[in-house]
C-alpha cells in the first residue's frame, strides 16, 4: 500500500467533518456518537471556515486516491469574535492540533506519519512549538510522547501536551 502525505486542497476542506468526527476518542465498549456531535460549537470551532485564518494548515494522507487520514492545526485561543478556545490550547500563537484516519486504515503507521509531516511542516514555518489534547485512556498519547510532545497541564480526562521546537 502507497500512502502520499501531501496538502489538503481546497475542494476537499468537507472531508474534514469526517475526520472530525473520526477524531473523538471513544473507549472500547462505548457506543458510537451521533455525528451531528462535530457540529456542537466546541467541535466545530476545529474545522469551521478553515483554510480561512493564516494558522490553518491540513496534510492529508492519500491511499489509492482515497483520502485516509488528516492532521490538522489552527490556533483556538478564543480571543476571535464567536470563537471558542481549544481543547489543547495553550496560548495565541501555538497551533494545536487535531488528527484522525479512517477506522479500516489505523494501525498501518499512517497518524504517525502525518504527525511527524505536519510537525516539520510547522518547523519549517517558523512556529516555536504545537500543542494538543488527548484523552488519557487513548492510546495515542503514547505515540504522541514518542514524537517529543510533553505533558503540560492535565484534567481528569485529558492531558494537554506540548512540543517545543528546537532553536535554530
Amino acid at each position: 500500500m502507497n500512502t502520499l502525505i501531501r496538502l489538503l486542497r481546497p475542494s476537499e476542506r468537507s472531508l474534514l467533518e469526517e475526520f472530525c468526527y473520526q477524531a473523538i476518542f471513544l473507549p472500547e465498549g462505548v457506543a458510537p456518537l451521533p455525528r451531528e456531535i462535530v457540529r456542537t460549537p466546541e467541535i466545530w470551532n476545529y474545522i469551521a471556515r478553515f483554510g480561512t485564518r493564516k494558522d490553518d494548515h491540513c496534510l492529508v494522507a492519500e491511499t489509492d486516491g482515497r483520502v485516509v487520514g488528516a492532521v490538522w492545526v489552527r490556533v483556538l485561543a478564543g480571543d476571535e469574535p464567536g470563537s471558542i478556545r481549544g481543547y489543547g490550547n495553550v496560548d495565541a500563537e501555538t497551533p494545536e492540533f487535531a488528527i484522525s484516519v479512517l477506522p479500516e486504515y489505523r494501525n498501518r503507521g499512517i497518524g504517525t506519519r502525518l504527525m511527524a509531516e505536519m510537525i516539520d511542516y510547522l518547523r519549517a514555518c517558523g512556529y516555536k512549538q504545537t500543542s494538543l489534547s488527548v484523552q488519557k485512556a487513548n492510546y495515542a498519547a503514547s505515540m504522541y510522547r514518542k514524537l517529543g510532545f510533553e505533558t503540560v497541564g492535565e484534567n481528569e480526562e485529558d492531558f494537554i501536551m506540548v512540543l517545543k521546537f528546537a532553536e535554530s
